[in-house]
């Protein structure tokens, strides 16, 4: 059954560093062929999955938060007819935290959004430099303020870990973050992607990352001040109040059916994994010829879609249930953890066991890559 709906929007208000669409700016955006293809790409996944009701609709990709308020209301509107909604659905939407941006939530949140997750990635100008954000730290916070009136749930991105950051400073932004009121936090790592900027400036000497064991201070330090402000971590870069969880985030997590439509999208229905085209030409032509922007559909076998749900899974404060995953994909739960290394770790204090789940404990998230290598079989990740 599907449960939640993604929707990518590729365009940015002008260029930017850190999107792969920059070329593409609103200015040339013909919004009525766009309403048209996005809708066709929807109907198409509606009468391939079948099922619902929808608990989560998530906008995201270049600078959704531009789209014209109209359109997010047609898309609405055409999804709730195809598959129908709970009665507490979760529209959620990225924004970057941009005063052009501000100025479109009021109206978004008139077109049925409610819920924003705010990328504003930093709270100081120079932390903000470095990481490429075309905003200033006054700029995000008149954003969050703006986005706390509108809508009725928030959530703020920061990345720590940066270079040189010390205990000390990173509690003190914390402190701060926590003080702003929202009831999600995602809390990332700064890590270095081979092929970006940041693993260029790094080769070229530029700067050096942070050691892991000083970043492994941040993260339980992250999860000390989180937990004691009732924001424990549900996942190990989320935190949030009780009930204020990302519904969106957590049908990943759970492995549970969804739809992706836009240019970019990854589904997953029925066992079968979508791509749809990349590039919003190429979605556009497909739309034209097919019906729909589907680059790549293939039924992931039952080893492959387990192996995927435990990466995800092991992720979640709530852990798994190796016998609820076996039944599912038809594997004796053995074939899917090393129960000896598991119990290894349970005596370190990095993993758990009760009431037939297991999970990785707060100490072993910060070790959690290294566990999964552990964990998962070999056989079960190489089918």
């Amino acid at each position: 059954m599907t449960t939640a709906l993604y929707i990518h929007w590729p365009f940015c208000l002008a260029k930017c560093p850190y999107c792969d669409f920059n070329s593409h700016v609103r200015a040339g955006i013909d919004t009525e062929r766009w309403r048209a293809a996005l809708l066709a790409d929807m109907r198409h996944e509606a009468g391939a999955t079948g099922g619902g009701p929808l608990e989560s609709v998530f906008f995201g990709g270049g600078t959704p938060s531009l789209m014209p308020p109209a359109l997010v209301a047609a898309l609405l509107e055409e999804a709730e007819r195809l598959w129908g909604f709970t009665a507490q659905i979760e529209v959620t939407l990225e924004a970057n935290p941009s005063s052009v941006e501000a100025e479109n939530f009021r109206d978004l949140a008139s077109a049925g959004v409610n819920r924003v997750s705010l990328g504003l990635q930093a709270l100081d100008d120079p932390a903000l430099r470095f990481l490429g954000r075309l905003h200033d730290a006054r700029e995000g916070l008149n954003a969050l303020k703006t986005a706390q009136a509108a809508f009725k749930r928030v959530s703020c991105d920061l990345i720590y870990a940066r270079p040189g950051q010390t205990p000390d400073q990173w509690q003190a932004e914390l402190a701060r973050a926590l003080a702003l009121g929202t009831g999600h936090l995602s809390l990332y790592q700064l890590t270095i992607e081979p092929g970006t900027r940041f693993a260029t400036d790094v080769r070229l000497g530029a700067f050096a990352p942070l050691p892991d064991d000083p970043a492994a201070d941040l993260f339980a330090l992250t999860a000390e001040m989180t937990g004691a402000a009732g924001l424990p971590a549900y996942e190990i870069s989320n935190y949030a109040r009780p009930g204020e969880e990302s519904r969106h985030n957590l049908t990943y997590w759970r492995y549970r059916d969804y739809a992706g439509i836009g240019p970019g999208a990854h589904g997953r229905r029925g066992g079968a994994a979508t791509v749809r085209h990349k590039k919003p030409e190429n979605w556009l032509s497909a739309i034209d010829r097919h019906g729909h922007g589907i680059a790549e559909e293939r039924m992931l076998g039952a080893r492959e879609a387990a192996s995927e749900a435990l990466l995800m899974g092991l992720r979640l404060a709530e852990g798994i249930d190796p016998a609820a995953l076996g039944a599912r994909f038809a594997l004796p739960p053995r074939a899917l953890i090393d129960r000896d290394r598991a119990r290894f770790y349970e005596g370190l204090g990095l993993m758990w066991n009760r009431a037939g789940r297991i999970g990785v404990t707060q100490a072993g998230m910060a070790v959690l890559n290294a566990l999964l290598t552990e964990l998962i079989p070999a056989e079960l990740v190489t089918e």
